[in-house]
């Protein structure tokens, strides 16, 4: 095990562990944000540089700092080790400037992107960008290709994070697209115009920090800070499929349906393309209940999911508002059902 101090708090973890993930021990505020690095996919990281730290003392061995920022997603911790993070200036304003250059040929078409709401970009320039731009150039402009019947390329805003490329890679045996060309060329393409027709192809849809690959079907349909999302599952037949899913409500039509996402916008477990794609019918599935949203997040606008009121600690409750929060299913009524 190993003990490091981030940000002034203490944590140990087990040897080998990245800083990210011995920050995410910590959790709140004090995470670096990531754009590449993803859990589940071996490999990932390292290529976009926005979880950079400053490690002001090595390990108690070798107390010395790190001459330069690190990336925290694919350095492992030292016992002994402080980082700065939030606490270091240097850290952020060298994101600034990792943000600017990400926007450099990334288009500004937020209003008609269908990830706007659940962008990572987005989110990225909101808490660590500047308001103005020094770019003067000509974007990047791409031909369009056709990739398959499901997953809609948008070139022009990929940020080339290689996730949808090591999920293709680790979940299916026949991966058909990567990345293309080298330097200010690179790009994301099929090998000779073939289509992604996997039964998993639907999984990099929702591995995109961005809206460089988003779904056919859900297309200009609905802004997602108008549905509702409801966690659900079903006996899937495919092997590899948990069968556990969110479905995105709008009244009620089923507008979407995606993996489960954890704190970090990580999925867990991958679905199928058939629960994904197919599956649309609220009689398909067994429903859980409200999906939890962050309340910072433009997707809990809606107010779908309730406080938790605890009529113990408020005083004089009426016993008529207590029976109608006690019939409310979404609501979380501390003290008297958990």
């Amino acid at each position: 095990m190993a003990k490091i101090t981030f940000d002034g708090i203490e944590v140990e973890v087990p040897d080998g562990t990245t800083i990210l993930n011995a920050a995410r021990k910590i959790g709140g505020g004090v995470v670096p944000p990531a754009m590449c690095y993803y859990t589940p996919l071996k490999g990932s990281g390292g290529k976009c540089r926005a979880c950079l730290v400053r490690v002001a003392a090595g390990s108690t061995k070798d107390p010395r700092p790190m001459p330069k920022l690190v990336a925290s997603c694919i350095t492992p911790v030292q016992d002994g080790m402080v980082v700065e993070n939030t606490t270091s200036q240097q850290v952020l304003d060298v994101r600034k400037g990792i943000v600017e250059m990400l926007l450099i040929n990334h288009p500004l078409d937020c209003p008609v992107c269908d990830q706007a709401g659940e962008c990572d970009l987005q989110n990225f320039a909101f808490e660590h960008g500047v308001s103005t731009t020094r770019y003067e150039e000509e974007r990047r402009t791409f031909e369009k290709i056709d990739i398959g019947p499901y997953v809609q390329l948008h070139m022009t805003r990929c940020i080339l994070c290689y996730r949808c490329v090591y999920t293709a890679d680790q979940l299916t045996d026949g991966r058909v697209h990567g990345v293309l060309g080298r330097g200010d060329a690179s790009e994301i393409g099929t090998y000779i115009d073939k289509v992604i027709d996997n039964d998993f192809s639907g999984n990099v849809i929702d591995v995109c920090p961005v809206g460089a690959l988003t779904d056919k079907t859900f297309r200009f349909k609905q802004r997602v800070w108008f549905t509702k999302p409801m966690n659900a599952h079903r006996e899937c037949s495919h092997e590899k499929c948990n069968g556990h899913v969110t479905l995105w409500y709008k009244g009620k039509d089923v507008m979407r349906v995606t993996a489960r996402k954890d704190e970090y916008g990580e999925v867990k477990e991958w679905i199928c393309n058939e629960c994904r794609f197919d599956k649309k019918e609220t009689t398909d599935w067994i429903l859980e209940g409200p999906a939890h949203v962050d309340r910072s997040s433009v997707i809990s606008q809606g107010h779908y999911e309730l406080p938790v009121v605890n009529p113990q600690i408020i005083a004089d409750l009426p016993e008529s508002t207590i029976r109608d929060l006690q019939q409310n299913p979404p609501l979380k009524l501390g003290g008297l059902n958990g």
